[in-house]
């Protein structure tokens, strides 16, 4: 019996959302809405292939990158700037322009901004009060803030367990921290992005490690390309780091969405057939989480069709 390709389920996706999604209009986006539905779920066998997409490119640089970052527990762009990687830009620029508003700082567009940033040491003044958007991933799996004055370190905490005690089920992880959300942070407390992927899981079966992760908002034209093959890296990542062999990556989604003007491009997708999934090689001597850079990772056997473009709308990201 011939496999059906793992790429379908993405777009089987797609497919359902524009078919059955109920329409709802966007926060701050006028003339936009999105089409979304709630509670799906797919996984990807990461013994057949890496799960980057192919029916359009799909920018592996950027979430290579940005994973890096995530694991540094950095809140600080410049790392990403300074790779020429710029998803998280306009969440720093918000708070500079913002500031503007008040008559605090002088005008800067975005563009200037962004060089400013990269053009300035790590130390200045000015990266590290512009640079720093808050309380991201990053900083919650790495430096969750506690109420007696801790920091806790979720990320080595899970390593330690999946190394001693693999057979437990509560090796969780959550960027999902009220304190820093919404209006339940403090004033000037709250995150820049309230966390889109909430949690994930690791679950260990024999010699393999499998990681769910529940995305509780999911632009799936744009975002969840990235999120998949993030997430898929990350678990292979963790697998070599604690002795494991990569299993499954299981993607469930909350409000998995596609906004009105990214309408035309998902359907030109949808014409498109997969080919093969690539292959990720790791370097083999890594094996701290930490000691990973990416010139340790290589791409094999990548045949996408060209790149679609959409727009993003800024009231969620990636």
């Amino acid at each position: 019996m011939k496999i059906k390709h793992a790429e379908y389920q993405y777009l089987d996706l797609l497919k359902d959302i524009l078919k059955n999604g109920n329409d709802k209009i966007v926060f701050n986006a006028p003339g936009v809405t999105i089409r979304s539905v709630f509670g799906r779920q797919t996984r990807y066998d990461l013994s057949q292939g890496f799960p980057l997409l192919t029916t359009k490119k799909v920018f592996l640089k950027a979430i290579i990158y940005e994973l890096l970052w995530f694991i540094q527990g950095s809140s600080n762009v410049k790392y990403l700037i300074d790779n020429n990687v710029h998803i998280w830009d306009e969440w720093a620029y918000k708070n500079y322009k913002k500031a503007h508003e008040k008559g605090e700082v002088k005008f800067m567009t975005q563009e200037k901004f962004v060089e400013e940033i990269k053009a300035r040491a790590a130390t200045s003044t000015f990266v590290k009060k512009w640079g720093d958007i808050g309380n991201v991933y990053g900083v919650q799996w790495r430096k969750w803030k506690t109420s007696d004055g801790r920091t806790v370190d979720q990320l080595a905490w899970a390593l330690n367990e999946l190394k001693t005690t693999p057979f437990r089920k509560s090796i969780v992880v959550s960027a999902w921290n009220p304190e820093f959300i919404y209006e339940m942070a403090a004033p000037g407390k709250s995150m820049a992005l309230p966390p889109c992927h909430t949690i994930y899981q690791f679950n260990v079966v024999g010699d393999r490690l499998n990681l769910q992760l529940y995305q509780r908002s999911a632009d799936s034209f744009l975002g969840v390309p990235f999120n998949i093959a993030s997430y898929a890296l990350f678990t292979m990542m963790i697998a070599q780091v604690v002795g494991l062999k990569p299993g499954e990556f299981v993607h469930t989604f909350g409000d998995a969405h596609i906004y009105s003007n990214h309408f035309a491009q998902v359907k030109e997708q949808l014409k498109r057939k997969p080919n093969p999934f690539p292959t990720m090689k790791i370097n083999p001597k890594v094996k701290n989480i930490d000691d990973f850079v990416f010139e340790d990772f290589t791409l094999e056997g990548y045949d996408p069709h060209p790149p679609i473009k959409g727009d993003i709308t800024v009231v969620g990201g990636f």
